[in-house]
């Protein structure tokens, strides 16, 4: 007698259980590819933008070239315009410090010695300053000095907590609905003081930097910046301080 050879059927359950499986494998499929496609578009508007800021800012130092070029054709002096950034950094610590200038450093949210900031100049501004300056030093930071300080030291304030700027999803999710969506954004926004520049200081947490390479010596840090000391402004000179901290 021939037994007919049936194929074992498999359970109910079992079936519907790979379909879902199969659905779902083919959906995160999907959505991995629209990500993709997503991100890809993401990094070319970026670079987009990094090229566009790079212009900007040779465009910018081609006219003030152009513009000394000219008085001086013309026999008479250039005059640039009043920085609109500083960057301060708090260089002694809470001894002996009263009650007034304790509080300047309170409201620049300098809180520890060795912590820097950002700090839009305005008339306001420059009173708080002369109030702290025996106690910070500060001046004009260069796009590169602004550059290191948010790759090698950026931390930002994420629901009150001290994040690394480590991606650009961060600045993303805090910023985007400012129109800041990298670090390059952040940096460009900084620099040139943007419409924005609230809202990007205040989500970047003050920089913790070091003692200077050498450590700083008590008469430089207890003198004038012009005296030979460390405090009060070192306008462009500032930049050299400041990467000896990073």
């Amino acid at each position: 007698m021939i037994v007919a050879n049936h194929p074992i059927q498999k359970p109910e359950t079992l079936v519907k259980k790979e379909k879902a499986q199969e659905k779902n494998s083919k959906e995160a499929a999907e959505q991995k590819e629209l990500r993709q496609k997503a991100n890809k578009l993401k990094r070319e508007e970026a670079y987009a933008r990094i090229e566009a800021y790079t212009k900007e800012y040779h465009a910018a130092e081609r006219a003030v070239i152009d513009a000394k070029r000219e008085a001086k054709a013309n026999g008479s002096y250039y005059v640039e315009a009043q920085p609109k950034l500083v960057f301060v950094v708090r260089i002694k610590g809470v001894n002996k410090i009263p009650p007034k200038p304790r509080k300047v450093l309170q409201l620049l949210r300098l809180l520890q010695i060795n912590a820097g900031v950002f700090v839009r100049v305005t008339k306001a501004t420059s009173e708080l300053l002369r109030l702290v300056e025996p106690y910070v030093a500060y001046g004009y930071p260069s796009l590169s000095t602004i550059r290191q300080l948010v790759y090698k030291r950026g931390y930002g304030k994420v629901n009150k907590q001290r994040i690394a700027l480590s991606s650009n999803e961060i600045v993303e999710a805090n910023l985007g609905q400012y129109g800041i969506f990298t670090l390059d954004d952040l940096i460009h926004e900084i620099y040139t003081v943007g419409p924005n520049f609230k809202k990007a200081n205040n989500f970047l947490w003050p920089f913790k930097l070091s003692n200077p390479s050498g450590g700083w010596s008590t008469k430089r840090k207890f003198n004038h910046f012009i005296q030979g000391g460390a405090f009060g402004n070192h306008e462009e000179h500032l930049n050299t301080l400041v990467k000896k901290m990073i």
